[in-house]
C-alpha cells in the first residue's frame, strides 16, 4: 500500500494504488473511492485524471496486459518445442494471477468493452496471440487450435483462481505447486489436441 501521496505523477500513483488494491481484494473490492482513500487524496482527485471508474480500470488493464504479456513472453522463450513454450505460458498466466489476483477478468471487465479503450483491446490481442500463435502450431488444424487456446486459458485462470479462493491452500499446495500443476494440465491437453 503506498504511502501518503506527495506531488507528481498522481496519474501513475493511481495505477499502482489501483494494482495493489486489486491483488489484495480482487475486482470486486476496487473502487475509485478505495483508490483515493488509499493513495490519500479526495474523492474527486482521480476524476481529474480519469473521467469515469473504467477509464482509471481500462488503465489498470493495459498495465495488466502489458506485465502479462511479458512474463508469457519470457516463459515462452525459454522452451525451443512450441508444445512445451505454450505449457510454460499457460504457468506463467498462472503465477501472475495469484501474484496479482488479475488476468482476464480485469482485461475483459465489464465497461470496458467499445472504441474508447482501443489500446487495451489492441494490447489484450497482442497478449491472446502469443497463446493463438503456438496453439495454432501445435494443433492439427486452426478449429482445433482455437479450442486449445479456450481450454488452456481456462485451465490456467481456474488453477490460479482455486489458488486464491483457498481451495488448493486447505490442501497445502505452495504457489510453485500450483503452477506446477497448471503447466502440466496444459502439457496434456496440448498433447490430447495434438494427437487428436
Amino acid at each position: 500500500m503506498g504511502g501518503k501521496y506527495h506531488h507528481g505523477d498522481l496519474r501513475a500513483e493511481l495505477v499502482r494504488v489501483s494494482l495493489d488494491l486489486i491483488a489484495e481484494q480482487g475486482l470486486d473490492g476496487f473502487s475509485v473511492a478505495q483508490v483515493a482513500k488509499r493513495a490519500q487524496v479526495s474523492p474527486g482527485a482521480p476524476y481529474r485524471h480519469f473521467a469515469t471508474r473504467e477509464a482509471l480500470l481500462a488503465e489498470v488493464a493495459l498495465n495488466i496486459v502489458c506485465q502479462l504479456t511479458e512474463r508469457v513472453a519470457a516463459a515462452i522463450a525459454e522452451h525451443d518445442a512450441p508444445a512445451d513454450a505454450l505449457a510454460a505460458a499457460a504457468g506463467a498466466y498462472t503465477r501472475y494471477l495469484i501474484e496479482r489476483r488479475a488476468g482476464l477478468n480485469v482485461i475483459y471487465a465489464d465497461g470496458l468493452q467499445g472504441p474508447d479503450y482501443a489500446e487495451l483491446h489492441e494490447a489484450a490481442r497482442g497478449l491472446t496471440d502469443q497463446f493463438l500463435m503456438l496453439s495454432l502450431t501445435v494443433a492439427p488444424d486452426p478449429p482445433t487450435g482455437l479450442e486449445l487456446l479456450e481450454q488452456l486459458f481456462t485451465q490456467a485462470h481456474g488453477y490460479g483462481t482455486f489458488q486464491l479462493d483457498g481451495i488448493f491452500v486447505k490442501q497445502g499446495y505452495s504457489v510453485d505447486q500450483v503452477v506446477a500443476k497448471s503447466t502440466e494440465a496444459a502439457r496434456i491437453a496440448i498433447a490430447g489436441r495434438i494427437l487428436g
